[in-house]
């Protein structure tokens, strides 16, 4: 589907990313860069005090979120897993308190061509109905991977992954169960419900539809737009000094796609966009095609989410 990118299908052990598996996978690296390879798997369990399906699965998110990578040792911390998590004094938000941090995982997700998580791609950059559930998402997702030797239940368990790392999982009564709060990009309320369908699994029962949130998002500040604008500036159209406007909204990877925001929201937001990127970026408004012209080399530093 996507040139020069490494998909995953599997890997993350039926378990969405919890809350201190980031962190902690920096610090496990930081100090051991083996203890996160399978060989070292009895060992992780003893000093994360987690089983062995959930040390592969920190190992999965962690390498998919961008913060650690394979290197000939085992692993080691990226820089940009450095600048985020780097400590208590030293990180820009190891604790992952900040909104915005949760929105730039998101991001990385979606984005990562090292460690490129299916379901993500697919998803956020390529599905095109206007409501998700069951039925859609697996049809559309069959679909995508006709050549691809996966399981109908592996396709299901892709949408599972996907749904409940932004939905969460509610017991009987409606309460929130207690092991899925760990999930952070629940709190970005991405996909919102939007009705019910009759489920495709059990005749006669509802099952809940949603919608992705498509309206502005003002949690997402000027600084990370930014951001992620020179990284899909970078992964897409290196040689190119300037983008039209349409691309950046509705563009393969781009802001607007992976972040769900509405085209007048993008135009807002590059109006300001020459302060908000430190001159990175000059928006021309006033040309036939609106676009953005780049000023200097990319990428743009991290600090620009923080500052």
């Amino acid at each position: 589907m996507t040139a020069n990118v490494s998909h995953k299908y599997s890997g993350h052990e039926t378990f969405a990313c919890r809350y201190a598996w980031l962190t902690k996978a920096v610090t496990a690296v930081t100090a051991e860069p083996d203890l996160l390879t399978a060989k070292r798997e009895d060992d992780a369990m003893a000093e994360l005090g987690v089983g062995k399906n959930m040390v592969r699965s920190i190992r999965f998110w962690a390498e998919a979120g961008g913060v650690i990578q394979p290197c000939e040792n085992g692993h080691e911390v990226t820089e940009f897993g450095q600048k985020l998590f780097g400590g208590q004094m030293s990180g820009y938000d190891p604790y992952l308190e900040d909104i915005q941090t949760l929105w730039l995982i998101h991001w990385r997700l979606a984005t990562n061509k090292e460690h490129l998580v299916f379901s993500w791609d697919f998803l956020l950059n390529r599905f095109q109905e206007p409501e998700l559930y069951s039925a859609s998402v697996t049809r559309s997702l069959e679909s995508a991977l006709f050549d691809n030797k996966i399981s109908k239940g592996s396709i299901e368990q892709l949408w599972g992954i996907f749904l409940h790392s932004y939905v969460p999982t509610r017991g009987h009564k409606g309460e929130v169960r207690e092991d899925n709060l760990d999930c952070p990009l629940v709190e970005l309320e991405l996909l919102t419900p939007a009705g019910f369908v009759e489920s495709s699994s059990y005749a006669g029962k509802p099952e809940l539809k949603y919608a992705f949130r498509r309206g502005s998002k003002p949690e997402i500040g000027g600084g990370l737009f930014s951001y992620c604008l020179s990284e899909f500036w970078q992964n897409h159209h290196e040689e190119e000094k300037a983008i039209p406007l349409h691309l950046i909204a509705n563009g393969y990877g781009s802001p607007g796609q992976v972040f769900k925001l509405p085209e007048d929201d993008i135009r807002t937001r590059l109006l300001g966009i020459e302060q908000a990127s430190r001159g990175l970026f000059v928006f021309d408004d006033s040309a036939a095609i609106p676009r953005v012209r780049r000023t200097q080399s990319l990428p743009a530093s991290l600090e620009l989410v923080y500052e």
